[in-house]
């Protein structure tokens, strides 16, 4: 059965001192243990929250990105192997933020998929489609295209180690959200073109998130569809109150 999972995303927001607190908010306000919760801060502040954590089995680390190689001088870069070393467990790889504003392509994420599995990281691999290939109505070829070019390189073993989360880029940050229709339509879509590639075996047991501006208003409807596992949280997981909101919506 497919865990239900909350990942909050920090981006860049919060130092260390106000990171921490958040994470003690969040623990105290916290209710909903078959939830697993993936906090997701900057990369300065991974190695104090995986120790705040390292007792709830319920909580889980992620880095936000990771290098495409494991070491040399790549100035201000951050390996897999430096994240699995702060005691985080995940790491998120293709967010869409990451695609428009660092060039990454299918190539690099390939590589940094790599890098992560090589890890013992658990990627959490983003997917989605701008807003004109939404209206133009070709954002199912486009979803497709990225399960092919990246995640479709990867053997039926590392395959079933990845985490997806489809994010409808023209919801992250714009305070549109894709309706519970259109949201489980793809995932849906996503689930299917799973199981032509691994079978149904794999494609019934992978974990696929919502991201696109999903919150505590919006959470339990998107949540209630058949194959949404859960969401990939932004904004809304800056505020304790809103992200156990959240974590609270199965």
């Amino acid at each position: 059965m497919r865990r239900k999972i909350v990942a909050g995303n920090w981006k860049m927001n919060k130092t260390l001192s106000q990171g921490l607190d958040l994470i003690e908010e969040i623990i105290s306000a916290s209710s909903n243990s078959s939830v697993l919760k993936i906090i997701a801060p900057p990369f300065t502040h991974l190695t104090a929250v995986a120790e705040k954590l390292k007792s709830k089995t319920d909580f889980a680390v992620a880095a936000q990105d990771c290098h495409h190689l494991n070491s040399g001088a790549y100035t201000g870069e951050i390996s897999a192997d430096m994240i699995a070393s702060t005691g985080a467990q995940y790491v998120i790889i293709g967010h869409s933020e990451r695609r428009l504003y660092a060039g990454e392509t299918d190539e690099i994420l390939i590589q940094k998929l790599n890098c992560a599995l090589a890890s013992n990281l658990t990627p959490i691999f983003c997917i989605g489609e701008s807003i004109e290939e939404r209206n133009a109505n070709t954002h199912l070829e486009k979803i497709r295209a990225q399960l092919k070019e990246a995640l479709f390189q990867l053997s039926p073993t590392d395959f079933e180690k990845v985490i997806i989360a489809y994010e409808p880029v023209w919801a992250i940050g714009t305070g549109l959200t894709a309706t519970s229709y259109q949201a489980q339509g793809v995932h849906d879509y996503i689930r299917t073109e799973i199981n032509k590639k691994y079978g149904k075996g794999i494609s019934e047991n992978v974990t696929i998130l919502y991201g696109g501006s999903c919150n505590a208003q919006n959470a339990k409807e998107l949540f209630s569809c058949a194959d949404i596992d859960g969401g990939l949280i932004g904004g809304a997981s800056l505020k304790a109150d809103d992200y156990t909101a959240i974590t609270n919506s199965f």
